[in-house]
């Protein structure tokens, strides 16, 4: 309803003033939408804001179109506020199946996120990236789009072929038990131990680079194989916190069918190719320092130019492609959006995000300092399942270990996706799970309370014709849910979506400490169930896209 009402407005604005911009936007406290025009057109006009904001609303006021929304002016300032029909409409759409899905488009989104490097376990570090890409990509579906989400596999940079020289040369045979992404990290430490002792492994290590750039079968299916084994311990991790691709693609194949040598052969023809012992970018003119390295003195390819192949690809196969990267790759990211716009390909759109760590300090694979994401994923479902116990002893174990699944999973996933990706953040295991704060658990939890008292009430008359200024509240917060799924397409920001999500479960609380709902009786009764019965849906709606279990009891 509001994406419809916004759209009306917009419209008889630009009629009324003939501005295509008429600077719509939330209202706050004192509206549902407001405008700031008065200041452009005083500009124009040289009258008062004042002045020509009171005439704007006198104008507006008349317009058939607007209808039962109430104009008025606060200064230079114009308000709009919805009436009856408005709040009762939206509540007739929210208690509908798939509330806030848009219409479908015919637009094509290659999104891609993880893409870590298979050479030990997803750790804290990574799975912000999954869960901002997950969650990107469950909007664009709620959005209409049709989306393919993929991983891309860097199985023959530096970091894999220590990993291969490692099982090739050191005693790799797994551990009892040992997860393959975990048995893979151990080698590749074991490895970057035994290079710091003797330097002259590194020429081995560049030999393997080689072979697996030419094609050397026995190389490729050692790469293959290592890299395999470690995509398969990262799809555990990767399911525990419900995270899905629909494709993996692998960097070699770029290689193999001709893709990279294209892609250099056109960078080679460019300006600002610098052909010398290695062929690099000269990007100074768009003010990169540093050269843009695209193949080694040896003649073999650098990521870079692998990456630039892989995403022409993108380009030309989908509408819009998106990538979800840490704020370390900013520079090379930057470097191959500036190279593609050169080539006249459709650059990335690129959605960078900070770090998100523990208390317990930073971490490095290489190092083998890190804490796993496995590790967390564990850790967070122990202290869900303390929790749950405490609060409902009274059910069994199994049910109370169920609860606590998925009570850890909206811990984890909230808690990191509610910050603004462009800010850094520590994961806080107490808050996370605070059932009576801003957490995802805290959002399951209103669900939950409206699912109860669903049950409770049995049968009632679904009615839509709302009275007090609560019940009002609640309706317009639940109004906004189609609005937020359209923001967050727009600026690529998931943070928005769990703010409104935790927004909606405050309202609903409100609503439900200042009105009786199952002790009220006729047609208040089932105005109030019926308006439960929207925040229930819309609800369940918005956790889900938030890639949450909306469960009814914990």
């Amino acid at each position: 309803m509001l994406l419809e009402k916004r759209a009306i407005l917009e419209r008889v604005l630009r009629q009324s003033t003939g501005l295509e911009d008429v600077l719509l936007s939330e209202g706050g406290e004192h509206a549902d939408l407001a405008t700031t025009i008065a200041f452009t057109l005083a500009k124009q006009k040289k009258q008062a804001p004042v002045k020509i904001a009171q005439d704007l609303v006198d104008e507006l006021t008349k317009h058939p179109d607007l209808k039962g929304i109430q104009v008025e002016a606060k200064g230079p300032y114009i308000n709009f506020i919805f009436g009856a029909e408005y709040v009762s409409e939206a509540v007739k759409e929210a208690v509908k199946p798939g509330y806030g899905s848009l219409t479908k488009k015919g637009i094509r989104v290659v999104l891609e996120h993880t893409s870590a490097n298979p050479n030990g376990p997803l750790h804290v570090g990574h799975i912000r990236n999954s869960i901002i890409g997950d969650t990107l990509a469950r909007v664009f579906r709620k959005a209409g789009y049709g989306l393919e989400v993929q991983y891309y596999v860097n199985d023959m940079g530096r970091q894999i072929a220590i990993v291969v020289w490692g099982f090739d040369n050191l005693d790799s045979n797994p551990l009892a038990g040992e997860k393959e992404d975990a048995h893979i990290a151990r080698v590749y430490i074991a490895a970057n131990q035994e290079i710091e002792k003797d330097p002259d492994i590194t020429q081995q290590v560049n030999i393997l680079m080689q072979l697996v750039e030419n094609g050397d079968p026995p190389t490729v299916k050692k790469f293959r194989r290592e890299v395999s084994r470690c995509l398969d311990g990262f799809k555990v991790t990767l399911k525990d916190l419900n995270v899905v691709h629909d494709r993996f693609v692998w960097e070699s194949d770029f290689i193999r069918n001709g893709y990279t040598d294209r892609i250099i052969a056109r960078l080679r023809k460019l300006p600002q190719a610098r052909d010398e012992e290695t062929l690099a970018l000269d990007l100074g003119e768009f003010g990169f320092g540093n050269k843009y390295v695209i193949r080694r003195s040896d003649g073999t390819s650098v990521y870079a130019a692998r990456d630039l192949a892989f995403h022409t690809w993108k380009a030309a196969n989908f509408d819009r492609v998106i990538d979800v990267l840490g704020a370390d790759h900013k520079l090379i990211a930057a470097q191959l959006q500036c190279t593609m716009k050169l080539l006249g390909e459709k650059a990335p759109e690129i959605v960078h995000f900070e770090f998100v760590s523990l208390p317990e300090g930073s971490m490095s694979t290489r190092a083998g300092k890190f804490v796993s994401a496995d590790d967390l994923i564990t850790e967070i479902r122990k202290r869900a399942f303390d929790e749950v116990t405490t609060r409902r002893p009274e059910l069994d174990e199994e049910t109370r270990k169920s609860i606590a699944k998925s009570v850890g999973l909206a811990a984890i996933r909230y808690d990191i996706v509610k910050v603004t990706p462009e800010k850094s953040t520590v994961f806080d295991w107490k808050e996370a799970l605070d059932f009576e704060r801003q957490s995802g658990p805290y959002i399951q939890y209103a669900h939950a309370r409206a699912c109860s008292i669903l049950e409770k009430a049995g049968t009632f008359t679904e009615c839509y014709d709302l009275e007090s200024d609560q019940e009002i509240a609640l309706a317009k917060q639940i109004a906004k849910f189609p609005s937020v799924i359209e923001k967050v397409i727009a600026e690529l920001h998931p943070h928005i979506l769990a703010t409104y999500s935790r927004e909606l479960a405050d309202t609903f609380n409100t609503f439900y400490h200042f009105e009786q709902v199952l002790r009220s009786e006729g047609k208040t009764r089932d105005r109030r169930l019926t308006l439960v019965r929207a925040v229930q849906n819309t609800l369940k709606e918005a956790l889900e896209t938030l890639g949450i279990d909306a469960i009814s009891t914990m």
